[in-house]
């Protein structure tokens, strides 16, 4: 039987909890839930909030079957919100919203990785930040996105703007910066260029093209998530990988200090700790306050 869960006045048919999905530590969906409720809501969901979702759904589990969607599944509830999403393909397309804690965990019930935007659903194609996703082509590892990391925040900060970063969650590094609101189309342009001078002043150690063959040993700072189009994985969100891994903001001394790939690993079981010591680290993004116009826009 389904057990049902009333969360702030919604009811939830909240399936298969014991069910384990991540094999490697043998956490159960019930326990995936309970990181999100207890754990994840509050430092999350300003994130989330006026941001179409995309989802990663990995219902059995990251060794099992793994889809990306867009569009409401069947059965969304008439009380989760959506949002209008325009695409070239279909100009009626809609996406969920997650503005509050019973449409969060309806989602996570789901088993999904959460992925935004980088702009809210009343201003399509109109970001109020920019990403940079620094993945790295092995031998190297987030210990090199780190360097890149604070090039690129030395750089960010020469033009007045300032960065955050947090874990993918995988092997790469997020910085994230806060942005008076600008088309979506010139930050993908800004942050192209920085990426290509990142290249020019680090060329042993950035490249700024998905090119596989040249990426075996060097970061590619991939600037095209800041397309209207793309989403990153959100903060807090697990990630379907061996391991219950978390996007986890970190600190620059986190990144300054990174010696070893398992420096900025954190799994949902650690995240409490870090919330209780640090607070959300990537709050100034949620406030309008910090964000600063893009220079030359």
């Amino acid at each position: 039987m389904t057990p049902i869960t009333e969360v702030e006045g919604r009811r939830l048919a909240l399936s298969n909890l014991d069910k384990v999905l991540y094999p490697a530590t043998g956490t159960t969906k019930g326990e995936v839930l309970h990181y999100y409720a207890a754990t994840a809501a509050e430092a999350m969901l300003p994130h989330l909030r006026d941001r179409p979702l995309s989802f990663l759904r990995y219902p059995d589990g990251p060794e099992g079957l793994r889809f990306f969607t867009k569009n409401p599944p069947p059965g969304t509830p008439d009380w989760v919100r959506t949002a209008l999403v325009p695409r070239s393909d279909d100009p009626g397309a809609r996406q969920v919203l997650a503005q509050d804690l019973p449409s969060l965990m309806w989602a996570a019930n789901l088993v999904v990785e959460f992925h935004t935007h980088q702009w809210r659903q009343d201003s399509p194609a109109v970001a109020d930040r920019m990403v940079f996703d620094l993945d790295p082509g092995p031998p190297a590892s987030v210990v090199e996105c780190c360097a890149v990391a604070l090039w690129l925040r030395d750089r960010l900060a020469a033009d007045g703007l300032s960065s955050y970063g947090k874990t993918s969650g995988s092997k790469g590094l997020h910085l994230l910066v806060p942005l008076e609101p600008t088309p979506s189309e010139d930050v993908t342009a800004f942050a192209k260029r920085l990426a290509m001078e990142a290249q020019d002043a680090l060329p042993e150690l950035v490249v700024h093209r998905m090119t596989r063959a040249l990426r075996p040993g060097k970061v590619f700072v991939d600037f095209s998530q800041n397309a209207a189009a793309k989403t990153t994985a959100a903060p807090y969100t697990l990630r379907a990988k061996e391991s219950p891994t978390v996007s986890a903001p970190v600190t620059w001394d986190e990144i300054e200090d990174c010696g070893e790939q398992d420096d900025l690993v954190f799994l949902a079981g650690d995240m409490a700790a870090r919330l209780e010591r640090y607070g959300d680290l990537l709050a100034p993004l949620t406030d309008p306050d910090q964000a600063r116009p893009l220079p030359g826009g």
